[in-house]
């Protein structure tokens, strides 16, 4: 029981002890320790505020990210609306000049329609001439069947011709 019940010489020196312990560890523990602590806070706090900073520094540059990606977007729209516009020219001019020479082309047939038209015609009127001719050498010998009228009509022919 001697431990249950606390013995004045026991509290003295456990007094002493503690006292001694506690003088001891505040000349070499204690200031350590602290200072860590306070190392320890300051580096925290340092290390939040660099947190805080490294944050607004990434949100800056997300938005300059941002900036840039809706310039680049509008300057992608600018260049499709320009090669949009010159397809467009293009295809204009394409038509214009298909036009063109399709009028080109109908107006050649055509001239070319009317040139072997009039060069049927011709040829059409010479062999009607030739017939002509021939249908009326063959009319003529046979109603001048004597030299006679033959002659006084070649004659006639002739006066004719002379009074022109």
């Amino acid at each position: 029981m001697e431990l249950v019940t606390p013995n004045v010489g026991t509290i003295f020196w456990m007094t002493i002890i503690f006292g001694l312990v506690a003088f001891v560890l505040k000349k070499f523990a204690w200031k350590p320790i602290l200072h860590a602590l306070y190392e320890r806070e300051e580096s925290i706090e340092n290390a939040l505020n660099a947190a805080q900073k490294a944050r607004s520094e990434v949100e800056n540059l997300t938005a300059e990210n941002e900036q840039l990606i809706a310039e680049a977007r509008g300057k992608k729209d600018a260049i499709i609306k320009e090669a949009i516009t010159l397809r467009d020219g293009i295809i204009a001019e394409a038509r214009e000049k298909a036009a063109i020479e399709l009028q080109k082309g109908i107006e050649n047939a055509r001239n070319q329609i009317d040139h072997e038209k009039e060069k049927a015609i011709q040829e059409m009127k010479n062999q009607i001439t030739d017939l002509s001719f021939i249908i009326a050498e063959k009319i003529i010998r046979n109603e001048m069947a004597d030299k006679k009228q033959h002659q006084e009509l070649v004659s006639k022919l002739i006066d004719e011709i002379k009074l022109n």
